[in-house]
């Protein structure tokens, strides 16, 4: 069939699948550098805990047929190596069902850390890569040339990507469609960035010009991605562009990233004037092509729950509608908060607790803590321990089932918990009694900036979590993990952190 090679796209599939490769490999050692901590057998939310209690078919993957941390580290690392791989390129000097295999298994593993990773793993990106993933297995390599349904699948599922988070801003909070979101975003978002301080800072105007921007390219220049060339080159390069936009804004994980390799699959170069040779293909394999139209037909499918939620005026977003997150509801701040709420946690080595205690703070990597400290980059890797922070200052619900098991953790030095960190300030002994209590946070101005060099300025709100020993928490029903080898558990069950009150937070799936 003719019409099913797109020959002149092969830089686009090149960069498509090259980003991929790299965003996985992303997220396959952040997996492998925080699990243990998160949902190791010792962790806070430990995987056997949850396969215990949820079957196979309501969570499909490795770990429900044999679980063990090693075995853990060993998928994440198998995951890691294989997109490094294809990265450099081994996806185009292999044959084309070898290239197809290399795809597939990639998916397979980060799909099964995902369906056990609970609240750590629980939004929209991980199902956006999933997605994505899954779509590049059918791509093709060297071998055949990019197959033209696949590319408008792409296509297709970036429009979803921008569509539905245009709609759930305009359905959502009246700050989208009154222009006045983007006074507060910059200071209220998760986790701000190093430029976020000066983002914050634009004038007024500016940023009320940011907030009609959003309209105009998350709900009419997503269409021109399923228009015909070269509207859809046109249409790309703008969301590329409003998407390095964000990248400067803030660290938003690899969901950025992921959506402007989407858009690359609508580029074609010779439409832009960039002169790239041509390249001659085979003809495409029966069996390529039978594959390719079978997905494009699934798809079409299940496509119906997404559509039916857009369309929705109870729209809902970053929803999977089956168990493997394929083809799912996207979307991003329907709701901004107009103040920041932080949980600061501290310790202390005192045995008895007083007005006059010393209370000494633990510093996180990425969430904003001591006010002198410029927000750092990170994005595209995953802090996943400081993003659900952010969660945890404005839903205690959110934080009921993980919270406490993370204090139990500082109060015995856990090791793999501490490596999350930036800063320990109990290094030698832990500490006796650790709290947590609820500031607001706010951007600085540039006045502020240069008398006092901080960043931020902070006020004390609440008590989150009254101070608390290994003994209350043991009554509570919390314990700390026990040594490493032990082949134990850790023993939690879901608690109460008090103080803050509840609100329904975005961007969970």
């Amino acid at each position: 069939m003719q019409w099913f090679a797109a020959p002149e796209y092969w830089p686009s599939r090149l960069l498509v699948q090259r980003l991929l490769a790299a965003l996985y490999l992303i997220g396959f050692l952040a997996a492998a550098r925080q699990f243990r901590a998160l949902i190791g057998s010792r962790g806070m939310l430990p995987v056997p805990r949850f396969t215990a209690r949820v079957p196979f078919r309501q969570s499909p993957g490795l770990f429900h047929l044999h679980y063990s941390d090693r075995f853990f580290a060993a998928v994440a690392l198998t995951g890691a190596a294989l997109s490094a791989a294809l990265l450099g390129g081994l996806g185009d000097a292999v044959p084309l069902w070898t290239s197809m295999l290399c795809w597939a298994v990639l998916w397979v593993l980060y799909l099964s850390i995902v369906n056990v990773g609970q609240t750590w793993y629980s939004f929209g990106w991980e199902s956006l890569l999933l997605e994505a993933g899954f779509l590049a297995t059918f791509l093709g390599n060297a071998d055949t040339a990019p197959p033209a349904p696949v590319l408008w699948l792409l296509r297709w599922l970036v429009f979803r990507v921008e569509f539905g988070a245009g709609l759930i801003k305009l359905r959502g909070d009246s700050c989208w469609r009154d222009l006045t979101c983007l006074r507060y975003h910059h200071e209220t978002q998760p986790m701000p960035g190093p430029l976020s301080w000066f983002f914050h800072h634009l004038p007024d105007p500016l940023h009320r010009v940011e907030a009609a921007a959003n309209h105009v390219t998350q709900l009419l220049v997503p269409v021109g991605l399923l228009l015909p060339q070269p509207v859809a080159s046109y249409a790309a390069c703008v969301v590329v562009a409003t998407q390095l936009w964000l990248v400067a804004s803030g660290n938003f994980a690899w969901l950025n990233w992921l959506t402007i390799a989407l858009a690359l699959a609508a580029v074609d170069p010779a439409r832009l004037g960039l002169s790239v040779d041509p390249r001659a293909y085979p003809a495409t394999a029966a069996w390529f092509e039978a594959l390719a139209l079978a997905l494009t037909a699934a798809v079409l499918v299940l496509s119906y729950w997404p559509v039916r939620n857009m369309v929705s005026p109870r729209q809902v977003m970053n929803r999977s509608f089956n168990r493997i997150h394929l083809v799912n509801t996207y979307g991003a701040f329907g709701s901004v908060n107009r103040t920041r709420q932080e949980v600061v946690v501290e310790g202390t080595d005192e045995q008895v607790i007083t007005r006059h205690t010393v209370w000494k703070e633990y510093g996180f990597k990425g969430k904003p803590g001591d006010v002198r400290r410029l927000p750092r980059q990170y994005a595209p890797y995953h802090l996943r321990l400081d993003w659900v922070m952010w969660f945890a200052g404005i839903s205690t619900g959110y934080a009921r089932p993980w919270f406490l098991p993370f204090v139990a953790r500082l109060l015995v030095n856990d090791r793999d918990t501490l490596r999350l960190l930036r800063h320990n300030p109990f290094p030698d002994t832990p500490p006796t009694h650790v709290r947590a209590t609820l500031h607001l946070y706010r951007f600085t101005d540039w006045r502020e900036l240069r008398d006092t060099g901080a960043w931020w300025h902070r006020t004390a709100w609440s008590e989150y979590l009254a101070p608390v020993d290994l003994a209350a928490l043991a009554r509570a029903g919390h314990r700390p993990p026990p040594a490493a080898g032990t082949g134990k558990d850790a023993g939690d069950r879901p608690g109460t952190p008090g103080g803050a009150r509840t609100t329904h937070p975005d961007g969970r799936s």
